[in-house]
């Protein structure tokens, strides 16, 4: 089925089309402010140019939230999701304008970096709640083509929102100036996605029959996601799921660490930041084209395999993608690894999340996508960890990538154990079911 296709089967439910405009601007908002983030941390002419550098940024921007980001998942549970996405929006708004004018008037120091890692969190909150959001606005036996579309088509927003923000880069001079504007419109993206958010009622998104005080939800916030963490573990596929992401995430950061060092010290001059961010911008919307195919792959598989079948699978073009990447670190071959990564990484992601959104009951999806995002979040920070280690700044290794595409291969190993063991992949596992269809807004 196209994607055209795909999208005239979901968009008939006019909820899911408001919630999808949500994800859009809100998304296209995430990469104007990233793409802002990204010239100021990692391709600045006096900053970042070593594997170590690189490393150190993305623990910096990552660590605080694989603390933090666990107690999302049970305020998702509690709050009404439609508020999370209102509020955090209108958040944002104040929170880009106050950094581009301290990037205006003051200049890169500590409150930036503070307010860009409060800003960063509030969209990893979002992107939770716009995920266990999902099941309410369409049919259970349409999750999966929802999960194939409103992700994908959100990063390809959020592409869009990157590449608007680096031809306002480019208009404006740069400096402070530039790097201001470039937020300023992100501010504004953020506030018309608030804006969209009121278009939904403000209970149709769940959680049904939450009315806690904020004081007794914190304290039973560590409690909540213990329990949430053993009821993955005990309904064991979206346990799974989880598991194989979080390694999944680990080997694609690795490799997305060493895409930023090889698009500025190797395949551009690095004196020439300019030209590195170029190049990072080209291979990054090359792999993006390996999520749109993932978007048209992955509802074709799902006719012939389980979304189990479909993890080995991606699991399987990941190792592939490295062993392109061991054989010579020219421009043709990096793009060639960048679409097989990037179909791998978004094809087992839409499975992984359809597992964890099928076999996971309401009452417990906010926690599952909170560990989700930790998990992803300690991912990148461990994958920071090993390329400060074992990159050199030129970001290709040899050995390194060898390494990465043996370790696919367990990862997919391990996986089909677990999944044969668990009945899954026979396809003798049973879903978890909804508490009230009747509830699901069409």
């Amino acid at each position: 089925m196209s994607v055209l296709g795909d999208l005239r089967v979901v968009a008939v439910h006019r909820d899911f089309r408001k919630l999808f405009a949500v994800r859009l601007v809100s998304q296209c908002g995430d990469g104007m402010f990233q793409i802002g983030l990204a010239t100021l941390f990692f391709f600045s002419p006096e900053r970042m140019a070593t594997a170590s550098d690189v490393a150190i940024a993305f623990a910096v921007l990552l660590l605080p939230f694989t603390i933090v980001g666990p107690f999302a998942g049970p305020l998702l549970d509690r709050w009404r999701r439609r508020q999370v996405l209102l509020l955090g929006n209108a958040l944002r708004v104040v929170l880009a304008l106050s950094l581009a004018w301290l990037l205006v008037t003051v200049g890169v120091g500590p409150a930036v970096y503070v307010l860009a890692l409060v800003t960063l969190g509030v969209n990893r909150f979002l992107l939770a709640a716009l995920s266990a959001s999902l099941p309410r606005v369409v049919p259970r036996e349409q999750l999966l083509i929802a999960n194939a579309l409103t992700p994908t088509l959100g990063a390809v927003s959020a592409v869009v929102g990157a590449g608007l923000g680096l031809l306002i880069g480019w208009l404006v001079p740069s400096g402070g100036g530039e790097d201001g504007a470039v937020l300023v419109a992100a501010a504004l993206l953020f506030g018309g996605a608030s804006a969209l958010a009121l278009r939904l009622g403000r209970d149709q998104l769940g959680p049904v029959g939450r009315a806690a005080p904020l004081a007794s939800e914190l304290r039973a916030t560590v409690t909540d996601l213990v329990d949430g963490a053993r009821y993955l573990v005990r309904r064991r596929t979206p346990g799974l799921g989880l598991g194989v992401m979080a390694v999944h995430r680990f080997l694609y950061g690795a490799n997305f660490i060493a895409l930023i060092l090889i698009s500025r010290n190797l395949l551009a001059d690095p004196a020439d930041a300019d030209a590195g961010l170029a190049m990072f911008g080209l291979l990054t919307g090359i792999s993006f084209a390996g999520n749109g195919l993932a978007i048209l792959l992955t509802p074709v598989a799902h006719e012939r395999m389980t979304p189990a079948t479909w993890i080995l699978v991606c699991l399987s073009l990941g190792a592939v993608s490295q062993v392109v990447l061991t054989t010579t670190p020219t421009f043709g071959v990096v793009a060639a690894s960048a679409v097989l990564l990037g179909l791998a990484v978004q094809g087992a992601k839409i499975a992984v999340d359809t597992i964890v959104q099928r076999d996971t009951h309401d009452d417990y999806r906010g926690r599952a996508f909170s560990l989700y995002d930790m998990l992803y979040n300690a991912a990148f920070v461990a994958a920071a960890a090993l390329a400060a280690v074992a990159l050199p700044d030129t970001g290709w290794s040899r050995g390194v990538f060898a390494g990465i595409a043996v370790a696919y291969v367990l990862a997919a190993v391990g996986y089909r154990v677990g999944t044969v063991r668990s009945g899954a992949a026979a396809g003798t596992f049973t879903p978890e079911p909804e508490p009230d269809d009747g509830a699901r807004s069409r």
